[in-house]
């Protein structure tokens, strides 16, 4: 009974550890190809869903900025539109952004839990407009909503790494001691850093603040880990290893190098084409140059309050 626990619970955590790479992969890739709104068009709409109401402050975000990657401009994430309000304890925004937002035909309109007074979430036409209320301010954000692929992407791409995940660990975990525990080990140490600070930031936001960018931020801590674990299990093992037959050895000293090495090398792939992906896009000879400014680790450029 001991021995099947322990192989269901190896199985599980394969199916997290790689599951939760597959998440961050799909999402990446559904979460692409968006148009971030214009800044006419992002003045319009908070003129409409806030008539009236005149910001105290504006910015437009070029490129995004999350976990020391640049998102590209067509990254879910990436370009959006804030303004900011200041609105009194009767919460009277929130009200007129929900009856104008009914009125205007946004759809899937939903409450956000706020710092004094609850905000709304609304999608119309390839946006999503929030109003939200924080310890700074009220903002008024006008980003892209997600694209049809991403939901499919993300369910997918989690899917088929939680497939994996498992099907690796149960094949390690029908191998003779000391394979399981020390390929456990290892593809746990190399993975748990990226899979545990996905999850603290995954919640309910990801299809605004993506958390991808996880992985891309921290290759340079984990494919050097990858390569230190790698060797550590390919010398740890013999010595570990009680049989005698040396042909028996040598494969299983194979078998150990190809689990332990499989994963690391897979995720450096990927990893790599998600950061160079990840990169903004260089603008052409044709583009005009604006200078941008920083905000709160974001490139802000400064737009001008409707009057």
């Amino acid at each position: 009974m001991g021995h099947r626990l322990r192989r269901v619970a190896m199985v599980l955590l394969g199916a997290v550890l790689l599951g939760t790479v597959g998440l961050s992969l799909g999402a990446w890739y559904g979460g692409r190809g968006v148009t971030p709104p214009s800044g006419d068009q992002a003045q319009s709409l908070a003129a409409q869903l806030l008539p009236g109401a005149v910001p105290v402050h504006s910015g437009r975000v070029a490129h995004g900025y999350r976990w020391g990657v640049h998102l590209a401009a067509d990254d879910l994430g990436s370009g959006r539109d804030s303004f900011w309000y200041h609105d009194g304890d009767d919460c009277g925004l929130s009200e007129q952004f929900r009856r104008s937002a009914r009125t205007q035909g946004w759809q899937g309109l939903h409450r956000v839990p706020g710092y004094l007074c609850d905000g709304w979430r609304a999608e119309r036409d390839g946006l999503t407009v929030a109003l939200e209320y924080s310890a700074s301010g009220t903002e008024l954000t006008i980003a892209p909503a997600a694209p049809g692929t991403f939901l499919p992407s993300t369910v997918a791409g989690t899917l088929a790494g939680a497939g994996a995940g498992a099907a690796l660990f149960g094949w390690v975990a029908r191998r003779r001691r000391p394979v399981p525990l020390l390929v456990c080990t290892l593809v746990t140490v190399g993975l748990l850093p990226g899979a545990a600070l996905t999850w603290m930031v995954l919640g309910p936001g990801i299809v605004v603040e993506p958390v991808w960018p996880v992985w891309p931020a921290l290759a340079p801590l984990l494919v050097p880990l990858w390569l230190v674990l790698l060797l550590v299990g390919v010398y740890a093992f013999p010595k570990r290893e009680t049989e005698t037959d040396s042909s028996s050895r040598v494969t299983v000293v194979v078998v150990v190098s190809v689990a332990c090495a499989l994963a690391p090398v897979v995720l450096a792939a990927a990893l790599l084409f998600l950061f160079v992906g990840a990169q903004p896009n260089r603008p052409t000879a044709g583009d005009p140059v604006v200078p941008v400014s920083t905000v709160d680790g974001w490139n802000v450029q400064p737009s001008p309050s409707p009057r």
